[in-house]
């Protein structure tokens, strides 16, 4: 699990890095921040649950928004028929940037669900 911890902490930090021109780095910059300093402490074998439940609560909240936003996941999957996430991103084009974000967000989740899992399985 500390491989994947020190892999998820260099991702974050670079998907952290590169928030800088994006139109809300001031939500991003922390979002990823926040998931890798969880996972530093989940290497370092300190868990307090109440963090990660924080960081779920509010990213699942994100998800939800990001999915049914009026240029969310839901629009890119049902009016834009799945389009290239992986194109430039345009203005014309808001539905890649939320969808992108909502993967963004499933990552973190993940990670999080990951070190949950195994910390307190550590601590039984």
């Amino acid at each position: 699990m500390k491989a994947l911890n020190i892999f998820f902490i260099v991702i974050f930090i670079f998907s952290a890095a590169l928030q800088y021109n994006d139109p809300d780095p001031y939500v991003w910059i922390p979002i990823y921040l926040y998931t890798a300093w969880l996972c530093y402490k989940s290497i370092k074998g300190q868990y307090n649950p109440r963090l990660y439940y924080l960081g779920l609560v509010v990213y699942f909240g994100y998800t939800i928004f990001l999915f049914f936003d009026k240029n969310g996941v839901l629009s890119w999957s049902t009016e834009h028929h799945s389009e290239n996430i992986v194109q430039s991103m345009k203005a014309t084009k808001p539905w890649i940037e939320e969808t992108r974000e909502f993967g963004g967000l499933l990552i973190c989740i993940v990670a999080l669900l990951l070190n949950m899992w195994h910390l307190s399985r550590r601590k039984n």
